[in-house]
């Protein structure tokens, strides 16, 4: 059974790599809001949106007026014209509120590509990304999977993100038509009614760390007494 499955790492970009990400996420948001501006004033006349092969093609235009566009991902740009399309298609059967302008000041700012024709690899602690090439990442656990996307953040603290989405293949557990009772704790992560408990593995490795941080202030302390 094929699920999408999400990761999350922190991104570690060169200098010139956060210049690109930043010149991205700026176009992404001013392709989104030039369209969003026809969009409302072509619901405003007609009462109807326009639609995404239109703005898509219009798009390709833009590029020769404004060329600074095609210094950045042009995935990026069209993920940013689909997500207002989404948008307003959200809006029209009354599931959303209209789409809003993005604004440079929001806390977090982004951008989203998509994978085409191996653009996108994670190679040892390192992604592969459109147009930025390897980027150093702190990689937490190996990412299993196509990857579909992945979507770069930057929080107002400076600090970069990756969210990658991967299409996996999982086999269903069989059902055992048995139950049991779950009760869940703070020293364990849960009690199960049969007396097993489980590990919270959270709680496991702060304990961990601290230990061997007084052990070595114990260590320390000892040769120190002992050359005294």
């Amino acid at each position: 059974m094929l699920i999408n499955k999400a990761y999350k790492f922190r991104l570690y970009p060169s200098k010139e790599q956060e210049t690109l990400i930043a010149k991205t996420i700026g176009c992404s948001r001013f392709v989104f809001n030039r369209f969003l501006g026809q969009w409302n004033d072509t619901y405003q006349e007609t009462g109807k949106g326009l639609t995404y092969s239109s703005c898509s093609a219009e798009l390709t235009q833009l590029k020769k007026e404004f060329v600074w566009l095609k210094e950045v991902d042009s995935i990026a740009l069209q993920s940013s014209l689909k997500n207002l399309a989404d948008s307003y298609t959200r809006f029209f059967k009354k599931q959303n509120k209209a789409p809003r302008f993005k604004s440079k000041k929001n806390q977090v700012q982004s951008y989203t590509t998509k994978e085409t024709n191996s653009n996108m690899a994670i190679v040892n602690n390192k992604i592969k990304l459109p147009k930025l090439g390897l980027v150093r990442l702190a990689k937490s656990r190996e990412v299993e999977g196509r990857i579909l996307s992945a979507t770069v953040r930057r929080n107002p603290s400076g600090k970069f993100f990756v969210s990658i989405l991967v299409e996996t293949d999982v086999q269903p557990l069989k059902k055992t038509d048995s139950s049991i009772g779950v009760d869940l704790g703070i020293t364990d992560f849960a009690v199960l009614s049969d007396g097993r408990k489980i590990d919270n593995n959270k709680f496991t490795c702060k304990m961990d760390k601290r230990l061997k941080r007084e052990q070595r202030k114990l260590s320390r302390r000892a040769l120190s007494a002992k050359n005294k």
